[in-house]
């Protein structure tokens, strides 16, 4: 009984130690470099985060601003860029003449002077609107951006005819599967470079088309997330990555990080070996992915010379903290 009781005690430890092995970033190739950026709205106007629900108008809540810009126009991402962003992210929706409308709400009543569902008018009349119209941080006494953004909606075809050779994480802001299709009709018709750097997230229903139609572009939603990071978690002692997270954008909570198997440099290789790109978030708490790595304290919970993706609403601040 004793000899059977050392051998089960051996066999237990040498598996331990064969996990450990497997797993440990001391073992592991560290890519040196400074991290990549990715700019959340891109230069934007903060507001107040708390009890946010689908249909809140968070122009109406802004925080007192402290620069001019407007998320998803031309002027901000190249603010973006100028910054440090590697990466800047932006929201669209399809219009009734065939174009895509880099614009974040589902109606434009919130933030501009027109009214109605974003898809179901012409970027013609969309380019018409002051997008700036809407945002208040004093409960309607003042608005500061009153006729400043007028005609500032750009289309999609546009922010990548002014950013040629620029990155970006395109938010599809709906769960029609044909605007899926609508999508990789309009990322097909770029050349086969210009495509290989571009991203897309959103609705599990279009995100599944995209994929299927594009399957070298990254791309997530919810669901494949969730199924990403859980899988993961269960079996990636292993070094096996599953088949969710493989051509994929793989969003990681900060305060979850240090549990993925390998982290940081061990699982962020697995992940580059299946052509997908990792970015810390903030800390995730229940509900939505609402938060990046907006400032110094958040910052210095990532690991030392950390180098993949950092996901964050403040690109200006970051970008100084990470030196550039």
């Amino acid at each position: 009984m004793g000899r059977k009781l050392k051998f089960a005690a051996a066999a237990i430890a040498a598996v331990a130690i064969g996990i450990y092995l497997n797993n440990t970033s001391l073992l592991a190739t560290h890519h040196a470099g400074r991290p990549v950026l990715l700019a959340h709205r891109g230069m934007a106007q903060r507001f107040d985060e708390r009890d946010l629900k689908n249909d809140t108008c968070t122009a109406a809540r802004m925080l007192p601003p402290s620069h001019d810009y407007l998320e998803n126009t031309i002027r901000s991402m190249r603010a973006s860029f100028a910054q440090g962003a590697d990466i800047v992210e932006l929201d669209v929706h399809p219009t009734t003449d065939g174009e895509f409308a880099v614009f974040h709400d589902w109606t434009v009543d919130c933030r501009t002077d027109g009214h109605g569902v974003t898809r179901e008018q012409p970027m013609l009349r969309l380019k018409m609107l002051d997008i700036g119209y809407g945002y208040t941080a004093d409960n309607g006494k003042t608005y500061p951006f009153r006729g400043k953004g007028i005609g500032m909606m750009p289309s999609l075809a546009e922010v990548f005819e002014t950013f040629p050779d620029r990155r970006f994480l395109i938010n599809i802001k709906s769960r029609d599967p044909s605007e899926g299709d609508k999508l990789a009709a309009a990322l097909k018709a770029l050349p086969a470079e210009r495509r290989s750097l571009l991203m897309v997230y959103g609705g599990d229903e279009p995100i599944d088309v995209v994929r299927r139609q594009l399957p070298q572009t990254r791309t997530i939603s919810r669901a494949s997330l969730g199924s990403c990071l859980i899988g993961y978690l269960a079996y990636g002692w292993t070094g096996i990555v599953p088949a969710a997270c493989h051509n994929a954008i793989v969003l990681v909570p900060i305060n979850y990080a240090p549990w993925f198997w390998g982290w940081p440099d061990r699982f962020l290789n697995r992940l580059a070996a299946v052509n997908s790109a990792v970015f810390v978030i903030g800390p995730y708490h229940g509900g939505e992915f609402s938060t990046g790595v907006d400032d110094a304290d958040a910052l210095k919970r990532l690991p030392e010379n950390y180098s993949a993706g950092i996901w964050t609403n403040e690109i200006g601040a970051i970008a100084r903290l990470t030196g550039r």
